[in-house]
C-alpha cells in the first residue's frame, strides 16, 4: 500500500476530473462534484492541504481504490 500524498483541494478535484466527475456547484468552502455515469456526489472542502483522513474519505465517496486514485495522480 503507498503513501499518500498530501494534496489540495485543486490536485484532488483535478485527479476527480479523470474519473469522470465534474463540479456541479460550491457551497462556502465545499466543492460538490457530480459523476452521471455513476451517480455519485463527491465534496472536497476548498484547502490548501487536506488531511490524509480527509483524502482517504474522498476516495470512499467517489468508490475509487487507493492505487486507482493514485495512478492517475501521477
Amino acid at each position: 500500500m503507498s503513501k499518500l500524498p498530501v494534496l489540495s483541494a485543486k490536485g484532488v478535484i483535478k485527479v476527480l476530473r479523470k474519473f469522470g466527475f465534474q463540479v456541479h456547484r460550491q457551497t462556502g468552502s465545499h466543492i460538490h462534484l457530480w459523476n452521471e455515469e455513476r451517480r455519485l456526489l463527491v465534496t472536497v472542502p476548498n484547502h490548501h492541504e487536506l488531511a490524509k483522513g480527509t483524502l482517504i474519505s474522498i476516495m470512499k465517496q467517489a468508490k475509487i481504490e487507493r492505487e486507482d486514485f493514485l495512478s492517475k495522480f501521477k
